[in-house]
């Protein structure tokens, strides 16, 4: 293990140890399966996903559009620390370089950020389909989605690349063992012995711009489809309005419940909580959504079924088969 040799107060280590998760080491080959395969059903299923979006011309819409986004980012989310956190618990390989983990940083935080951004847009989406249905390919044509897309983006990049700088700047002399399988901000500030204040009230208010705001949009257009459904006077007609929206409330819970138990715990629960469950919670923070997503959305989305069936049953799939 390589340990930082302290003098000067501005220390910058040429490498950290990810130390896997702390009290379960002897456990690491076991947890690592479950890891492992949900990290393959993930690549599997949006790779999936973004083929039959691309190559199927009935799911060139809005709606598709915007889940072909959450693909993406759900793709970049996961790969971003699982394979890493796979070589901790099979091969013992611990050591990132100090660039590499700040890229690493980056990279979770930023497309967490895309991830609430991109459920935000589907919101919308959802709200504009059901509120303003004759309206709805005139509202949100391809350019509109494309800006909605990059701006987005553009706002987890920018509010993320002070952070990372932040925690560049930082002396670190209290070690370089970090009690994670990843890069955590809070995680790697804390071995600064310098004034991490800035970082941990930047990054508060970093997740109320991306993550509060995005909340707030959600529960607006929610309320707004559901003052819109409830003034339905079919029972089918309701029964259709709220179907549609299944499949993202699944994904809006699978991607928040563990998010919010991650932000409580930094702040709150440290003390109280086994940084085990912590870390193992982070991990699922990363892997549930791009593992689930795809599963949510193929079966409760009948266009998506519908291609999945006619792609299975296509006369050279059975013939291959069969052969």
């Amino acid at each position: 293990m390589i340990m930082i040799m302290l003098n000067q107060t501005d220390v910058t280590p040429s490498c950290f140890i990810l130390n896997g998760i702390p009290g379960l080491e002897d456990m690491h080959m076991w947890i690592s399966f479950p890891f492992c395969s949900m990290y393959v059903v993930a690549m599997v299923g949006n790779c999936g996903l973004l083929y039959l979006i691309r190559y199927e011309d009935s799911l060139h819409r809005p709606m598709y559009y915007f889940l072909a986004m959450l693909s993406l980012t759900d793709l970049v989310m996961c790969s971003s620390t699982t394979p890493k956190a796979l070589c901790i618990f099979w091969f013992q390989l611990k050591e990132i370089s100090f660039k590499d983990c700040l890229v690493q940083m980056f990279f979770i935080h930023t497309f967490t950020g895309m991830e609430s951004g991109v459920l935000m847009l589907m919101a919308l989406d959802r709200y504009v389909a059901i509120c303003y249905p004759l309206r709805y390919s005139t509202i949100l044509t391809n350019p509109v989605i494309a800006r909605v897309g990059v701006a987005t983006f553009l706002r987890a990049v920018f509010l993320i690349i002070p952070l990372v700088f932040f925690t560049k700047q930082l002396p670190y002399c209290r070690g370089n063992l970090i009690h994670h399988t990843y890069c955590d901000q809070l995680s790697v500030a804390k071995l600064s012995c310098g004034n991490i204040k800035i970082n941990v009230v930047y990054g508060l208010m970093a997740a109320f711009l991306i993550g509060g705001f995005d909340i707030l949009c959600i529960a607006i257009s929610y309320t707004m489809i559901l003052w819109a459904v409830v003034s339905l006077s079919s029972t089918e007609a309701r029964r259709k309005a709220f179907s549609t929206c299944t499949a993202h409330i699944c994904a809006i819970v699978f991607s928040y419940s563990p998010a919010f138990f991650c932000f409580f715990f930094n702040r709150f629960g440290s003390h109280t909580i086994p940084s085990s469950c912590h870390i193992i919670v982070a991990n699922i923070y990363l892997l549930l959504p791009p593992t689930m997503n795809p599963i949510v959305y193929g079966v409760k989305t009948k266009q998506i079924r519908d291609c999945v069936l006619r792609i299975l049953s296509a006369p050279g799939v059975g013939d291959r088969q069969g052969s």
